[in-house]
């Protein structure tokens, strides 16, 4: 089995991690450890889903099957990273709204995606499998 199918992805969610670490730290002048997780530049999600194609399409060409697999895949999690978990957001933000008294913890707000953030998340993930192609071709 080739590796890349393996590694690529775990790749492109470390470097989109990273670069996501990296912006949150820069933006609010801290370290952010609290900040990891949903949201965020760039999208963990799009990343990782955009190398699986990525790599498919480098390793076997555009015209396999498993091609559009990986394609269709993508394009459910970048749906739900871009209009589903924004809605979960939403619904978290008027929740701790009426929550006011407290009575259980308050949810995390910050959930999906803007367009921009999805589409560094895609170029994270595409530049990744790129990465990894060239480093297993030889």
């Amino acid at each position: 089995m080739d590796l890349s199918y393996l590694i690529t992805p775990f790749f492109a969610w470390l470097v989109a991690g990273c670069a996501k670490f990296a912006i949150n730290t820069i933006r609010a002048k801290r370290l952010a450890f609290d900040l990891i997780g949903y949201g965020g530049m760039p999208s963990n999600h799009s990343s990782i889903v955009s190398s699986t194609a990525a790599i498919i399409a480098f390793n076997e060409g555009v015209h396999e099957p498993a091609l559009v697999v990986a394609l269709a895949l993508a394009f459910i999690v970048i749906l739900d990273a871009s209009s589903l978990r924004q809605q979960v957001g939403k619904h978290a933000k008027t929740i701790n709204i009426i929550n006011e008294n407290k009575m259980i913890k308050p949810l995390r707000e910050r959930m999906g995606h803007t367009r921009l953030e999805i589409l560094m998340g895609i170029v994270t993930g595409v530049a990744s499998a790129s990465c990894v192609y060239y480093v297993f071709k030889f």
